[in-house]
């Protein structure tokens, strides 16, 4: 699953760019005083540059990343990067919020257990680069990660991005579009990449629901969530209302579907 910027309909003009990195397209879009800037420019280096080194510490798909040395014993934590005790505490508390839905820690295809905290990656990943774009004065972002979205605007009353949310079933629309000015929205789903989310628990495929979109603050925590409660299947919408000031719509294999307000003063 994944969602994107819509492209604007009024205000100012969006420089666009996208590179492939960490198994993904990673897209930017800029508007504002350094949208064609070489500032502008060196920020999205540096962003991908960033990226590029988290797939050399966390990528399971490499036999020589720092993630797959550390779990088949070669490195002690002590011996790895700072960041990845960081990540790997992120998915022990993410473990104990979802009541163990969630996990960095899942069956592989032979049934031993792994070290993959890929749930906790990408959207911390991608938060934690977007520091670069936040440091461009008088100019707006919007960067994705396969689809899951950090966004900024400079101006608090400025124009919002408007983030579509793919249709799990229908891949080519939308199921809804919303607002987002300085926010994180993450989809979690099979449509794209089939069942590749298990729960935890079981390490069984996920049944009794279609996707889960979260909006929040952090990328980090709305990316988490939306796999967490996706991992919970027909559960997904009762685990997300106890979430607080985060807000989700949930798509149920018939179509229909949940809306959750978690913020504070908003009546469920």
């Amino acid at each position: 699953m994944s969602t994107a910027p819509i492209e604007q309909q009024a205000g100012k003009p969006v420089r666009r760019r996208v590179e492939h990195v960490m198994g993904m397209p990673i897209s930017l879009a800029l508007r504002g005083r350094h949208a064609s800037s070489a500032e502008g420019g060196d920020a999205w280096q540096a962003v991908i540059e960033q990226l590029r080194e988290v797939d050399r510490v966390f990528s399971t798909y490499r036999e020589d990343s720092i993630i797959r040395r550390l779990d088949r014993g070669e490195l002690r934590l002590a011996e790895c990067p700072a960041e990845v005790a960081k990540v790997l505490d992120l998915g022990r508390v993410a473990e104990q919020l979802s009541d163990g839905a969630f996990s960095i820690v899942l069956p592989d295809g032979d049934g031993n257990r792994r070290l993959d905290p890929s749930g906790v990656v990408k959207g911390w990943a991608a938060e934690r680069a977007s520091q670069f774009l936040a440091e461009l004065d008088d100019t707006d972002f919007c960067l994705s990660a396969g689809g899951d979205i950090v966004c900024h605007t400079a101006d608090t009353d400025g124009l919002p991005w408007r983030i579509g949310i793919e249709h799990p079933h229908n891949p080519k629309s939308l199921i809804a579009v919303v607002p987002v000015r300085s926010g994180a929205v993450a989809t979690s789903g099979s449509a794209h990449r089939g069942q590749h989310i298990v729960d935890a628990r079981t390490g069984q495929p996920v049944e009794g629901v279609a996707s889960v979109t979260v909006i929040g603050r952090s990328l980090t925590w709305a990316d988490i969530d939306a796999t967490a409660a996706y991992a919970h299947g027909p559960l997904a919408a009762a685990w997300l209302q106890a979430r607080p000031d985060r807000i989700a719509l949930v798509v149920w294999p018939d179509a229909t579907t949940t809306l959750i307000d978690g913020r504070p003063g908003v009546r469920r």
